[in-house]
């Protein structure tokens, strides 16, 4: 893809000192439901890269940002971004950062302006936390126009953003109202991305900017004829995005669907991908990208896979899937060795994450696999143990995912049981920085958090065991597999969602 290089005044800052050792944090910390990434974090740490302060803007929602009283104004702010040694408290700390970077200023933008949206009628309005982020936002702004060319220009990219994403949901809203089957509002889709004159805006070529969902990603268009729309029932569009090398960018857009609870967790895979891999544990995990946009649209990162549905329906099984395009004769199962071992590699990965953040509704069409081997997730509507699914177990552990290892009694298996200990082990020992991250969430509108926001960080907490010790965890999750390879209701239930997904064809 097309990078942002160092020498792009849209990517000017360098990278400061690095943050204080991982162990040293966590063994000043205690599992609290009180957020140990709290305003006077932001006094003494800088942060040693732009991925780091993403995690930091992950809570954003729950953060108090606003320690200006009403006479606050960018002069006030200008002060403290003048001084690197003055920055006082959150909301400075990262409009200073946007300053200096602008990945930072990208998703500052994009989480501030979800927050300044109105509230859902359904849930109860906090008008005074709503003002908070409005002030906020309008203090970024202006500190953007007010400073240095560079920090123009950065406001300038991120109004230019904010004109492509609203011709883009003008254009979805008109293809959503078209009549018709998937097919002819695809064409529609297509007919409009390529009229320039319809939306007075030229999606198959404009200006370069940064792509809000990857701000690394320089895009300069959407190809117009491979625009398509997805069977499930708001039909996201599929959008193949011109980048400055002349490559392309897949990306879902979904119009109707409030992704800020799949944006959380995948947040959460993320940070557990980079703690396992600290230790030297590649899950081969599939961390992708989703980015709302406001609470009724936004974007996901496209991995190119199949559901585990469609590689049973199309090829007979897993093994068949992957001996199609990575066939070995003398391997296992007919199947090049280092795929059965990423596959293997990845459900342990999975099992262990989706256990712990209490993900539900799992079937074979939000199961996806890649070619080269990788198994992973989709669609999380449902977390923190919801299940609209009669006795979940409590691993999310398939029979087709059993089988594709080779059975209970099979050597990958028996690896597999290993990872898995061995990455809640691993996890266990971050339970700290994991859950006060979470609690951050806790006032937030992420659905399944809002029903009992009291509860969420116990649950989590719960399902790390922190009163066992590591070898009765081991034990612990062998019997939390066995009780899941066993388990009887999921396969009914998952006959039962095959039929409705064939009469829904």
């Amino acid at each position: 893809y097309a990078r942002i290089s160092p020498g792009r005044e849209v990517l000017t800052d360098e990278k400061e000192s690095q943050l204080e050792k991982r162990d040293s944090r966590e063994s000043n910390s205690t599992i609290t439901n009180e957020p140990v990434l709290h305003r006077s974090s932001f006094q003494t740490e800088q942060v040693s890269s732009e991925i780091e302060v993403e995690q930091k803007l992950a809570g954003l929602p729950e953060q108090n940002l606003n320690p200006w009283t009403d006479s606050a104004n960018t002069d006030t702010l200008q002060s403290h971004i003048n001084d690197e040694e003055e920055i006082e408290d959150l909301a400075t700390f990262l409009i200073h950062r946007a300053c200096k970077n602008f990945t930072v200023a990208n998703y500052l933008y994009w989480y501030l302006l979800l927050e300044c949206e109105d509230q859902e009628p359904n849930l109860k309005p906090d008008f005074e936390v709503r003002e908070m982020y409005l002030t906020v936002m309008k203090m970024l702004s202006q500190t953007l126009a007010k400073g240095t060319e560079s920090m123009q220009r950065k406001r300038y990219i991120l109004m230019k953003q904010q004109i492509f994403i609203d011709k883009l949901v003008k254009l979805m809203k008109t293809v959503s109202r078209e009549s018709g089957n998937r097919k002819k509002k695809a064409d529609k889709l297509q007919q409009l991305l390529a009229d320039s004159d319809i939306f007075k805006f030229n999606f198959s070529k404009f200006e370069a900017i940064p792509f809000p969902l990857d701000p690394e990603v320089l895009v300069t268009g959407i190809v117009p004829e491979k625009a398509s729309l997805f069977k499930s029932a708001l039909m996201p569009s599929k959008l193949y995005l011109k980048t400055m090398e002349s490559e392309e960018y897949v990306a879902i857009f979904k119009l109707g669907d409030d992704l800020r609870q799949d944006q959380l967790i995948l947040q959460m895979i993320t940070l557990m991908d980079k703690l396992l891999r600290e230790e030297n544990l590649d899950l081969k995990l599939t961390p992708y990208r989703v980015l709302a946009t406001s609470t009724k649209h936004g974007f996901v990162q496209y991995i190119e896979s199949v559901t585990v549905a469609e590689a049973l329906a199309t090829e007979g099984s897993i093994h068949n899937y992957f001996r199609k395009y990575h066939p070995q004769e003398n391997g296992p199962y007919g199947i090049v060795p280092d795929i059965m071992d990423t596959y293997m590699k990845s459900c342990a990965g999975y099992c262990i994450i989706t256990y712990l953040l209490g993900v539900g509704d799992r079937h074979l069409d939000n199961l996806l696999l890649t070619q080269d081997g990788k198994l992973f997730h989709i669609d999380f509507g449902y977390i923190l143990g919801r299940d609209p699914k009669p006795l979940p177990p409590p691993m999310k552990l398939s029979k087709e995912m059993v089988e594709a290892m080779g059975g209970v009694n099979s050597e990958h298996f028996q690896e597999f049981r290993k990872l898995c200990y061995t990455a809640f082990l691993h996890l266990r020992r971050h339970a700290n920085l994991m859950l006060n991250l979470f609690s951050l969430m806790v006032d937030a509108s992420v659905p399944d958090i809002a029903l009992e926001p009291d509860k969420a960080v116990r649950k989590v907490q719960d399902k790390f065991r922190l009163d066992l010790n590591d070898e009765e965890i081991v034990q612990y999750i062998q019997n939390l597999i066995e009780i899941s390879v066993s388990a009887v209701m999921p396969a009914i239930v998952e006959q039962i969602h095959k039929i409705t997904q064939y009469i829904r064809k």
